[in-house]
């Protein structure tokens, strides 16, 4: 059992490539890496190619992605020969318009990311001890307490967000650094980029996440809940 109090004063003050490789080392084969291609997603793949370049890397494919997104998202495979898995919902979109009607997202989104996100993505880590995420505390009030190291209970599994304390000027700083591609999209103020359907730009003034699900009361897709949707 792992001690996770201990675990993550541990890692408070370390850096994410210490954390990554503890979570090689502990996890092994049995470790993810889940990513939407975010900017502190594309750092963490760069760091991990020091580490475990062949690590399974699960990505969600929801049907409803930008282009760029698909753009950035094949590039980047490419070029760094990513062992990435498309994780797919059951439905396309013309399914799922056929069986809950057209534009779920917009009458029902936590409907939407649950079958299109949720549903694929805890099939996807069925088998997994554990996995890594691109969560960090300044991104949202909700995950403004977000721990390094944390048991899944949606999942049953153990959640490894080696980037928590790092803030968004950080990792730009680190993509600049190292010159690595990113979402164009972000040059047009999309802060967070998740489907097109439910994606805006965001004015100065406002929060990371505020361009996700505008006007609703949604603010996370459902992945990092604990509970049913």
């Amino acid at each position: 059992m792992l001690d996770l109090e201990t675990l993550n004063q541990r890692f408070e003050t370390a850096s994410p490539v210490e954390i990554l490789g503890w979570a090689w080392e502990t996890f092994g084969k049995k470790l993810a890496m889940v990513t939407s291609f975010q900017p502190t997603g594309i750092v963490a793949l760069h760091m991990l190619r020091d580490i475990v370049p062949d690590l399974p890397v699960l990505t969600i494919d929801t049907g409803l992605l930008f282009s760029d997104t698909y753009a950035l998202m094949d590039h980047i495979t490419t070029e760094w020969n990513l062992n990435l898995i498309r994780v797919c919902p059951g439905q396309t979109p013309a399914q799922q318009a056929e069986i809950y009607g057209d534009d779920l997202w917009l009458r029902d989104p936590d409907l939407c990311c649950y079958l299109r996100k949720v549903i694929p993505l805890q099939e996807a880590l069925n088998g997994y001890a554990a996995w890594i995420t691109g969560l960090r505390r300044d991104q949202s009030e909700v995950r403004r307490t977000t721990p390094i190291v944390s048991w899944d209970l949606r999942h049953e599994n153990v959640k490894v967000s080696p980037f928590a304390t790092w803030t968004e000027e950080m990792v730009w700083a680190y993509l600049r650094a190292h010159q690595l591609p990113y979402n164009p999209l972000h040059d047009q103020h999309y802060a967070s980029i998740g489907c097109q359907s439910c994606t805006r730009a965001i004015a100065p003034d406002e929060g990371l996440r505020a361009g996700r699900w505008s006007g609703t009361n949604k603010a996370e897709c459902g992945i990092h809940l604990q509970t049913p949707r």
